[in-house]
């Protein structure tokens, strides 16, 4: 005995009911012709996820039912399996179901609703309660949603019930080492209740989530052995056979394993595209210091929307150096784009010359630092307003942090491309782009950081070394570590109860910080909500 089954891993794009619709059926169409007995589709198809407070909208109910009619009336002789929300006696539900020939075979509420980190299932949805086996073609099949292979109850109960292969439709985000993370506890189930596993996931940008894809297959003896490309839409098609040791994938197939920095930059690339593309800008704009950070999301913004939709802008003053002239100017010509200098001391002058009757004699401080920053931000949203270009702000997680950018200034934007990336991943993230390809010239990646806003300035004047900052960050903002714990790990005292406070004071700047794509365990934005006005104090 065996099966066809199709998976596919596509863009379905959220909000967008109708469009989704058509998209079901066209691949699942596409599916039947090349000989599928069964096509997969991820969580939440019809809305594309997550929908948020769109499930919330009166007319939902209405649009979904509406697209899932047309799936119905399109009468198509494979099993078509989707993720859709229905509203039952006023609550509403995290559910997939099988249509096959216009009709519904099956039909199953999601039982794990996740409500922790970037998820908030529990806002919307009634978990479900009934466990949903069917059979298609001869073969006990299982549905299940996401969060459900996480733990041990749905699956352990669908095999109970006689169901041979599991499918588990999912809407999950990318962060650093999650595919691995993903085929070592479907495998882990799978060891338990030894179900052949489809798991069908979205590949999409999504605002700050990115979903990888990364589809795959487990067979029965809980190996890995069909997977799709990661960041990449794909529809490939596995046949399933019956065994003596149960069920096997007869067409194996295994794509390349990429190496972290490559799964880590395809996520920036593709969250940058989509959204970029999805609001309908014609390119973007963002400031080329000669620094590494503006060099990196220059590189990303290219590989992302070419080269053409890229403009780089370089805003010297007195303090910008010669080499980074040189190499914001060097780099621009590399990556094909179009560049301008714009000076700023004209403007940054005059507002200090308006200024001064208030400022007196009050020494030179950050606030004349921070005035650069901010005539650089006024020329690129000027540009943004003229040319409709959406200005790409190029801070990193490090600083974003500890507050090291200026409001109005550097933060100025509609999207960040390195927002959750630490400062030592932005090195590491260079040296790999330019092992595909020279991308940014070397000597950005080598010479010290520097903000170039006052003289002499250098980043480790006023931080510690960012292996030792980015530590830090990581014990205290993604592990919850407290002060005492940091210290204990070998940290001096002073240094990580100073950067602690600036993660504290600072989260005023970051509410007010453009979208950028979460990569890491937990990233500033939906999955850390902290209070801007508290009186906690650093310690235990």
């Amino acid at each position: 005995m065996s099966i066809r089954i199709a998976l596919a891993q596509y863009r379905f794009p959220v909000g967008d009911i109708e469009g989704n619709g058509t998209k079901i059926i066209e691949i699942a169409a596409k599916a039947q012709k090349q000989g599928a007995d069964m096509v997969v589709f991820p969580e939440l198809t019809i809305t594309g996820y997550p929908p948020e407070d769109l499930l919330l909208r009166p007319s939902l109910k209405a649009r979904v039912s509406d697209a899932l009619e047309q799936i119905k009336q399109a009468k198509l002789p494979i099993a078509i399996v989707i993720g859709y929300p229905e509203a039952q006696e006023g609550k509403l539900y995290n559910k997939s179901m099988v249509i096959y020939q216009g009709d519904i075979i099956a039909d199953y509420a999601k039982q794990h609703l996740p409500n922790y980190q970037v998820f908030d299932e529990k806002r919307y949805f009634q978990k479900g309660t009934q466990t949903c086996t069917f059979e298609f073609k001869g073969i006990p099949f299982a549905l299940t949603i996401c969060e459900d292979i996480w733990y041990e109850g749905p699956a352990r109960r669908a095999y109970e019930a006689g169901a041979q292969i599991n499918i588990n439709i999912n809407g999950s985000p990318y962060n650093i080492d999650r595919t691995a993370q993903r085929h070592a506890q479907v495998a882990k189930v799978v060891s338990q209740w030894p179900m052949a596993t489809v798991y069908v996931n979205h590949m999409t940008g999504q605002d700050e989530l990115v979903f990888d894809g990364g589809s795959f297959i487990v067979d029965s003896n809980a190996k890995i052995r069909f997977t799709l490309p990661s960041f990449k839409e794909a529809f490939e098609i596995a046949e399933l056979e019956q065994t003596e040791s149960g069920w096997c994938v007869k067409n194996e197939q295994l794509c390349p394993k990429l190496s972290i920095e490559e799964e880590l930059y395809n996520a920036l690339v593709t969250g940058l595209a989509d959204y970029v593309n999805r609001n309908g800008f014609p390119g973007v704009v963002l400031g080329m210091s000669g620094g590494i950070d503006s060099a990196l999301s220059a590189a990303i913004a290219v590989d992302a929307l070419g080269a053409d939709r890229v403009m780089g802008v370089m805003m010297p003053y007195q303090y910008t150096a010669k080499m980074s002239l040189e190499d914001a100017e060097g780099q621009a010509k590399l990556l094909g784009i179009r560049y301008e200098v714009l000076p700023i001391a004209e403007a940054f002058e005059a507002a200090q010359s308006t200024l001064a009757p208030v400022f007196g004699d009050r020494p030179v401080d950050v606030t004349e630092q921070n005035m650069q920053s901010r005539m650089r931000g006024l020329f690129l949203m000027s540009l943004s307003n003229k040319l409709g270009y959406m200005v790409l702000t190029t801070g990193n997680k490090s600083e974003m942090a500890v507050g090291y950018a200026t409001l109005y200034g550097d933060m100025c934007g509609g999207y960040n491309a390195l927002k959750d990336v630490p400062k030592t991943w932005v090195y590491k993230l260079a040296q790999w782009r330019n092992s595909q390809g020279l991308a940014v010239p070397e000597r950005v990646i080598t010479r010290p950081p520097s903000a170039e806003l006052a003289p002499d300035q250098l980043d480790e004047d006023s931080l510690p070394p960012y292996d030792i900052l980015d530590d830090i960050i990581e014990r205290y903002v993604e592990r919850d570590e407290s002060l005492d714990a940091i210290v204990e790990a070998g940290f001096d005292r002073d240094v990580a109860y100073r950067i602690i406070r600036l993660i504290d004071i600072n989260e005023y700047k970051r509410r007010q910080a453009p979208e950028g794509v979460r990569v890491t365990q937990r990233g500033f934005g939906r999955d850390r909500r902290y209070p801007i006005t508290h009186g906690w104090k650093p310690g235990r």
